[in-house]
Parts: structure tokens; C-alpha cells; sequence
């Protein structure tokens, strides 16, 4: 097995690099003549790390997906990630990047929130692309970072470090919503997908052998992140990917129920409920009727 090179430490990626380290729990590297270490195929950080690349000069993979690196790209990783690297024969780093350690955040309004930037659990081909006054925003946030770093440790450091961080990571989530709206036409198209996706799960036997299905089963069809996705569907729809699942099993319900020769029980197990009382549960729940009672209406 490939052995996996691990840096737990901010100081330790920053020594990796041959750069100075000005904290040990954040840093902001400028990669301009830089030579890592060693070339390592595999790595995972004990720390969040995003990175800027300004020239393409390697692909990276993580998760099963290997996406090619193109000016003004930023790519996020989470701690305990495993990356792929494939590095060229000419590789020479260029580009940022910005690491900070779940220490340093912690008992603060970012720590807090962490979790609202889901865009770190995305895939690498998930990955935002920069216009070049997004990219222009980005740097000045680093060098907000990086001046703050320079000045040394005071009573302010932690505070003004995680704001600028906080408003870093807001950015993104603005750049992304702009790049959902760019991508128009690909995510409908993975919404029609997904639709069919639905549609030939329940005429399969999946619902009597898998159960209902899952975001993430969906998400691993469709070749997207589950946090993509979700992000994704409730852009494209309005709703979340368990919302427009479970819209759509109640769309099936409806036409199913209207068949007199099967029960309740029979549509239950049909649509991969483990139990008929689920079922009924939660057609009352969409509808305001129980299956019974809707079948008397209609």
C-alpha cells in the first residue's frame, strides 16, 4: 500500500516548504519559488488548507475524481482528507495558500459555524474557478491574514485572524453561488439526471432491496460530492435533496394508491419503506391524508 504522508501541524507545511513559520497554528504561503521537500503522491493535513493555484502544474485527486488544476482555481481541503497529487516532471509550485489549524478557531464566532462552509467536503472537480477580480479579493483577504501574521501575537491576533478568515470563506460562498448561476445549464441538466436517476431506481427492484434512496447514493451516481449536490438541488429547486426525494416517492405514492387491487402494505414495500406504518406516516405527513383516505377522495 501507497504510503500516505501526514502533516499535522501548520509549522510542519510550512518547513515542508522551506517557509518561514510566522504562527503555528495559520499560515499564508506564496509558492514563487518554492521547492517542497519531497514529492509525495499521497497527503493528509491535520489542518483546513485552501489553495490558489495560478498556473496549471499538476492534477490533484481526492475521493475517486482527479480534477486538472486551471489558472484562478481554488480548491479546499479538510482536515483527515486524503489528497492524490500527480506532479508533472517540470513541477514548480505557483500560487497561494492559506492553512489554519481547528485550534485556532476554536471560541470563536468561525469555530461556531464552521460547518455552514460546506464547500470543504466538496470533490476536487468540484472546485470554484476565479474571475480575475474574484482572484483580486482572495489575495487581498490573504494579505489581510498575512499582514496581521507580521505584526506578531497580541490579545487582538486571534480575533482579527479568524474575522479575516470568516470573511475569506463568505467571499466563497458568494463566489459560489455565482458560479452555480454560471453553471446554469450543467446543473439543470444534472437535476434532469437525477430526475431520471429517480425514476429508474423505482422501476428496478433497488426499493425492495436497498430501501428508499439516499442523497448520498444519488450524489456517487451523478459523480458530484453530497454536499455539491445538496448545494446544488436546493439552488436549482428550492428544496433539499431529501426534500425533492422525498416529493418525488409522494408523487408515486399518489399514482400507486389510486390502484385498487394493491394495499397500502404492498405500495409501502413497492417504494422500499421498511414498514407500512413509515409509509403511512409519511403520506399523511405530504398530503394531510392518510393512503386510505386519499384513495377515498380520488
Amino acid at each position: 500500500m501507497e504510503k500516505i504522508l501526514r502533516i499535522e501541524n501548520v509549522s510542519g507545511h510550512d518547513a515542508f516548504y522551506h517557509k518561514e513559520n510566522l504562527h503555528p497554528l495559520v499560515s499564508v504561503i506564496d509558492f514563487e519559488g518554492t521547492t517542497p521537500e519531497v514529492y509525495a503522491s499521497k497527503m493528509s493535513f491535520g489542518f483546513y488548507a485552501v489553495y490558489l493555484k495560478d498556473v496549471r502544474c499538476g492534477d490533484i485527486k481526492y475521493g475517486r475524481h482527479t480534477y486538472d488544476y486551471q489558472d484562478r482555481t481554488l480548491v479546499f481541503v479538510a482536515p483527515g482528507q486524503i489528497i492524490n497529487v500527480s506532479i508533472d516532471i517540470d513541477y514548480k509550485p505557483q500560487g497561494y495558500a492559506l492553512l489554519f489549524h481547528p485550534d485556532l478557531i476554536h471560541g470563536t464566532p468561525l469555530g461556531k459555524h464552521m460547518d455552514y462552509y460546506t464547500f470543504f467536503s466538496y470533490e476536487s472537480h468540484d472546485a470554484l474557478h476565479l474571475s480575475e477580480k474574484e482572484r483580486r479579493i482572495v489575495l487581498d483577504c490573504f494579505n489581510k491574514i498575512k499582514y496581521e501574521l507580521e505584526q506578531g501575537t497580541d490579545k487582538h491576533s486571534k480575533t482579527l485572524i479568524a474575522a479575516n478568515i470568516d470573511l475569506f470563506l463568505n467571499y466563497c460562498v458568494r463566489f459560489y453561488d455565482r458560479q452555480f448561476i454560471t453553471r446554469g445549464d450543467v446543473n439543470r441538466s444534472n437535476i434532469e439526471k437525477f430526475d431520471e436517476l429517480l425514476k429508474g431506481y423505482f422501476l428496478s427492484d433497488k426499493p425492495q432491496t436497498i430501501g428508499l434512496p439516499a442523497v448520498t447514493y444519488c450524489a456517487e451516481q451523478l459523480h458530484l460530492s453530497p454536499n455539491y449536490f445538496g448545494d446544488m438541488v436546493k439552488k436549482e429547486t428550492g428544496k433539499t435533496a431529501l426534500e425533492y426525494i422525498q416529493l418525488k416517492v409522494m408523487d408515486m405514492a399518489k399514482e400507486k394508491i389510486l390502484d385498487m387491487n394493491r394495499s397500502v402494505s404492498e405500495i409501502a414495500y413497492e417504494l422500499g419503506f421498511k414498514y407500512p406504518q413509515h409509509f403511512t406516516r409519511a403520506f399523511k405527513k405530504s398530503t394531510g391524508y392518510t393512503p386510505n383516505e386519499y384513495r377515498s377522495l380520488n
